[in-house]
């Protein structure tokens, strides 16, 4: 099954455009995702804290790094477990070698929107 035959408001669906928008930088994409209870774990703690919560603060932040023309995502792969899904990603920056992050995003899906985000990343060594 590809992605465009995905039942609408499915996990499989809503992770798929979740990723378009990063792919694509389509911010306005985000729109119909993201629940109001959303509840988001950054990958890095940040001088604004760990979390995420609530719509309003997942949708600016994740818009934000959708906007980033500056950073491009690379979609290594999705795996799905009913509400569950597991995003496995890499990140440029730039072309040095140390520009690039890999990352694990852990989401939760109900009732076809975003409630949840788990997100890991680690930092590619440069030797």
């Amino acid at each position: 099954m590809n992605a465009n035959d995905d039942p609408p408001g499915s996990t499989a669906d809503v992770l798929n455009r979740f990723n378009e928008a990063f792919l694509n930088h389509d911010p306005a994409a985000l729109e119909d995702l993201i629940a109001p209870d959303c509840v988001v774990e950054r990958a890095q703690p940040t001088a604004e804290g760990t979390h995420w919560v609530g719509r309003s603060a997942c949708l600016a932040s994740w818009q934000a790094i959708a906007a980033n023309r500056a950073g491009v995502f690379t979609l290594e792969d999705v795996v799905v477990m009913g509400e569950r899904g597991l995003i496995f990603w890499e990140y440029r920056t730039g072309s040095d070698p140390s520009d690039v992050s890999r990352g694990l995003n852990v989401m939760t899906v109900r009732n076809g929107l975003i409630v949840e985000g788990r997100g890991y990343m680690k930092r590619k060594s440069v030797a």
